[in-house]
């Protein structure tokens, strides 16, 4: 197998995280491709369209930064803002347990596409972005928040990483509605299919950003000057290969992630490891509703007695949970 070639055990499919590194250029990162699970979660809420486009993105997103965890835990993005589309929670549960949802207004977000203002830029408005990871019990939660003010969500984690993690990044996410032809041609369906490539400037050796002092303060005449993310060649090699991928080679499914990270750094040497699955799945079940509602204060839980019965329904995955009296005995 020659250098150029991705090197891998199989095909990272659809649904899935894929590692890669590039040696040459200091790089590593992560592609994904995200198709059925997407779909799950998208049809089941059955939001507008741009409301599930948006969500989608932040699905990409959090795959793309949650599968960076090293240890069992949960990585959650949720945005506050001011714009039609008021909360987004996307919730990655470690190796790869995806849940999401929204909250929107739903007669703004219908003004907004009639005025074609239906960007994500232009349905979140301005607010906040959090990023948290939750170790689990006895850990205490590590959150990143990034101002939300008109940009982009690659913007946003690129300034995360920016400010917060010091780590030179570059992300590129896409998501869109695709029309599948039935088998046989007689019609065709709609699903979703997002795709995302994360690239770090992580290099193994710190000495091409430093001129050492000699005794007493003074660099070699001949020294050079320390190099930047915006001065390292590697870092803007990497970068701009990266701003070369197209939404529509993140969104085809014809596109594997091999062959689209073979396609940006063929010529350097790709290798990419082991992939990992991403499913749609929820942590909620019966128990954890029924722990929830005995901690409720007794006149707030007298309250939510309907006909002799409490009906609750998970906002992630929708599932409906009917409570009665015996229950909470």
């Amino acid at each position: 197998m020659t250098q150029d070639t991705p090197q891998t055990s199989g095909l990272a499919g659809i649904d899935s995280v894929l590692p890669f590194h590039v040696p040459a250029l200091d790089v590593r990162g992560r592609a994904v491709q995200l198709g059925p699970m997407l779909s799950s979660i998208l049809d089941r809420h059955d939001y507008p369209e741009p409301v599930s486009r948006l969500l989608g993105e932040v699905i990409v997103l959090t795959v793309l930064l949650g599968s960076s965890l090293k240890f069992d835990g949960r990585f959650t993005i949720q945005t506050q803002t001011d714009g039609p589309v008021s909360l987004l929670v996307v919730d990655f549960k470690t190796p790869g347990a995806v849940r999401a949802y929204a909250s929107f207004d739903a007669d703004a977000v219908a003004k907004a596409q009639a005025a074609t203002a239906d960007s994500p830029e232009d349905l979140l408005g301005k607010g906040i972005l959090a990023m948290t990871i939750d170790q689990g019990a006895h850990t205490q939660r590590y959150q990143g928040i990034v101002e939300l003010s008109g940009t982009s969500l690659e913007e946003v984690a690129q300034a995360y990483f920016r400010q917060s993690e010091q780590i030179p990044t570059h992300v590129r996410i896409a998501v869109s509605r695709l029309l599948i032809p039935d088998i046989g041609g007689q019609g065709s369906s709609q699903t979703w299919q997002g795709g995302g490539v994360l690239v770090q400037f992580l290099p193994e050796t710190q000495e091409r950003y430093t001129v050492r002092d000699l005794p007493g303060g003074d660099a070699p005449q001949d020294a050079d000057e320390p190099q930047t993310e915006e001065t390292d060649e590697a870092w803007v090699e990497a970068r701009i290969l990266t701003e070369t991928i197209r939404d529509d080679e993140l969104t085809d499914p014809e596109i594997s992630s091999e062959r689209l990270l073979y396609r940006l750094f063929h010529e350097q040497g790709v290798r990419v490891h082991e992939a990992s699955l991403i499913e749609d799945k929820c942590s909620c079940n019966r128990e954890k509703i029924l722990d929830v509602l005995k901690s409720l204060p007794q006149d707030e839980l007298g309250e939510s007695w309907q006909d002799g019965q409490i009906i609750t329904s998970c906002e992630f995955c929708s599932t409906v949970y009917t409570v009665k009296p015996g229950d909470l005995e």
